[in-house]
């Protein structure tokens, strides 16, 4: 394996609207095949739904749901002899948020849509910035899919922490 240099972080810049980094990482983990004028939509949008439903500040929200989302531990496989282990190690910070996010947005698009249209009252909310919105709402409140996984990730690094000792 070559022995390369550091690479340097790239700025995210902010979003022109709100003048968040975290906003703009957010609508960059929406977009899909390039089409960000349409994650911008998708996200702004969420953040109008949020205004509406809960009458707060939807950067808190979206800040909120972050926080409550951020892993401290994640498990990494390591092969020792001819085993392989899943090591419990700590989560550096730059990675926590991008993790945090990742799972909002999963979450938010396996979010089941006649479950999002109850919670608006509306038949028409289906489309995905209802399901994000929903999915920042409840991230927030501590519960939601994005925080299943966080706790999940958590049960099986202290289920392996036996093994804590291979970190590297």
């Amino acid at each position: 394996m070559p022995r390369r240099g550091f690479v340097p972080r790239r700025e995210v810049p902010s979003d022109p609207i709100y003048g968040s980094t975290l906003l703009q990482r957010l609508i960059n983990k929406v977009m899909e095949r390039g089409k960000k004028s349409k994650a911008e939509r998708i996200v702004y949008g969420a953040l109008q739904l949020i205004y509406r439903a809960t009458q707060r500040n939807p950067l808190e929200v979206l800040a909120e749901a972050i926080k409550n989302c951020l892993p401290l531990v994640e498990t990494r496989p390591r092969r020792v002899g001819g085993a392989t282990y899943q090591v419990p190690i700590e989560v550096r910070p730059a990675r926590r948020i991008s993790l945090a996010l990742r799972w909002i947005v999963n979450a938010a698009r396996e979010r089941d849509r006649r479950e999002v249209a109850n919670f608006f009252r509306d038949h028409r909310a289906k489309t995905m910035a209802h399901q994000l919105a929903l999915e920042l709402i409840e991230a927030a409140q501590g519960r939601g899919g994005a925080v299943r996984t966080k706790e999940e990730v958590h049960r099986i690094a202290e289920a392996n922490r036996a093994f804590a000792h291979y970190r590297w």
